[in-house]
């Protein structure tokens, strides 16, 4: 079989195992090891299938995963998502509209600790969506606000979405998280933007602002953020200035996550051995997912798949603008079905040698990749915030109205999308300037 064919129809049956509910990891892996066994054989099969898994999980640069993973569940666990959008709100109470925006401010502080967009949106339904519903906040924005500004997470560093795509493609994580910093504060901007004339346009969307704190308790109220402020530019700070590498500042981070929190008498012994179990539960399914990823890269490697595509792109003499308009088709249909590690792990492996064939910066291609993943995540049918958010509504929300609510939010994500693309210094910049 010709092996373009090969390696479309292979990658057509993992999308339609996994429509039948089988686990995105086990429809690749299962896809992965039939095409081994079909274009070479039977002994070359079961020799990845030993090798691979050891070897992906024994690599050092992996740590990064789980000590991030880490970090964010103990500072969520320790109340700094709570302590960020109090603060927030307290300084936006005048602001008309200030509910959404402290939501969208305190999602884009709480990124720069938490690689998890479902931690950021759940944690944010269940304590700001009663809150802003209580104080006459139409229901679908707020709880739209909650879903979008979640998946800052993918974007602003420590970003697992970046992570992975360092991991499958050899580029720098610290370099690519370095490149994610600005495009991630863009869009946070971008959204303050968008509601501000929002509610202006549409007065539904929030009560007129009455302002309850003084200026004292507002002061006073920025103490609260000291844990998170130091975590930040220790980790961040270290990976810009070259003095930690992404896997020793995701130790450091777990660490002083761990020592913050008990320094601010939020930590026990329950809450901790619960932020380990989750950690360990996350960790454990994204590595089954990159596994499966490299023994289906693998495949199609020694299929032909990668070199014949190559070629068939240069020989059909497609440019680099026309590839990345298909890219981007492509991966706005395949984020309404299946999450962002899927769509890395499947289609990273040929997109990417095709991108540095056509002479397309890796950082840059990161960011879009990354900013894809991102509204993915709020794009229905299936977007996994847009799910997160209602099942963490506990019947506040209908799937159906936070689908409406979203759509103001897309478009601000597509303005940002053409932004970074328009200007590759957004993402290219910032990196540059690292040690």
């Amino acid at each position: 079989m010709d092996p373009v064919v090969l390696g479309l129809l292979s990658l057509v049956a993992i999308v339609i195992i996994s429509l039948f509910g089988a686990p995105i990891g086990a429809s690749i892996g299962l896809v992965s090891a039939f095409g081994l066994w079909m274009t070479s054989g039977w002994t070359l099969m079961t020799v990845n299938l030993r090798t691979i898994p050891f070897s992906t999980a024994a690599e050092y640069a992996f740590i990064v995963v789980p000590m991030f993973v880490l970090m964010g569940n103990v500072a969520a666990s320790a109340g700094i998502i709570e302590s960020l959008f109090t603060v927030a709100a307290r300084w936006l109470e005048r602001v008309r509209g200030g509910l959404l925006v402290a939501v969208t401010l305190a999602s884009a502080g709480f990124a720069a600790v938490s690689g998890s967009t479902v931690v950021n949106a759940a944690v944010f339904t269940r304590m700001a969506l009663p809150e802003m519903v209580r104080q006459g906040y139409d229901a679908r924005i707020s709880a739209a606000a909650i879903a979008a500004a979640g998946t800052f997470a993918v974007m602003i560093p420590p970003s697992l979405g970046f992570v992975l795509y360092g991991i499958m493609t050899t580029e720098s994580v610290g370099k690519l998280f370095m490149a994610g910093l600005l495009p991630g504060v863009l869009t946070a901007v971008v959204y303050v933007l968008l509601i501000l004339v929002g509610v202006r346009l549409r007065p539904h969307w929030a009560p007129v602002p009455v302002n309850t704190t003084s200026f004292s308790e507002k002061l006073a109220s920025l103490k609260t953020l000291w844990g998170m402020g130091l975590l930040v530019a220790i980790v961040l700070g270290g990976i810009y200035t070259g003095f930690m590498p992404p896997s020793v500042a995701g130790a450091v981070g777990a660490m002083g996550a761990i020592l913050i929190s008990l320094a601010q008498r939020r930590l026990t012994w329950a809450s901790l051995w619960g932020d380990l179990s989750r950690t360990a539960v996350l960790t454990s399914s994204l590595f089954f997912i990159v596994i499966s990823g490299f023994i289906f890269a693998r495949f199609l490697t020694t299929s032909g798949f990668v070199p014949e595509l190559t070629d068939a792109v240069s020989g059909a003499g497609i440019g680099k603008w026309e590839f990345l308009a298909i890219v981007t088709v492509t991966y706005l249909v395949l984020g309404m079905f299946i999450d962002g590690a899927s769509m890395a792990v499947i289609t990273l492996p040929f997109v990417y040698p095709i991108a540095q064939e056509l002479g397309i910066d890796g950082l840059w291609f990161g960011v879009l990749f990354v900013k894809l993943v991102e509204i993915g995540a709020i794009t229905p049918p299936v977007g996994l915030n847009l799910f997160t958010v209602v099942a963490a509504s506990e019947g506040r929300m209908k799937a159906v109205d936070l689908i409406r609510g979203i759509m103001p939010f897309l478009l601000a994500e597509i303005i940002v999308l053409v932004l970074i693309v328009a200007f590759p210094a957004i993402s290219t910049w910032l990196p540059a300037q690292m040690n």
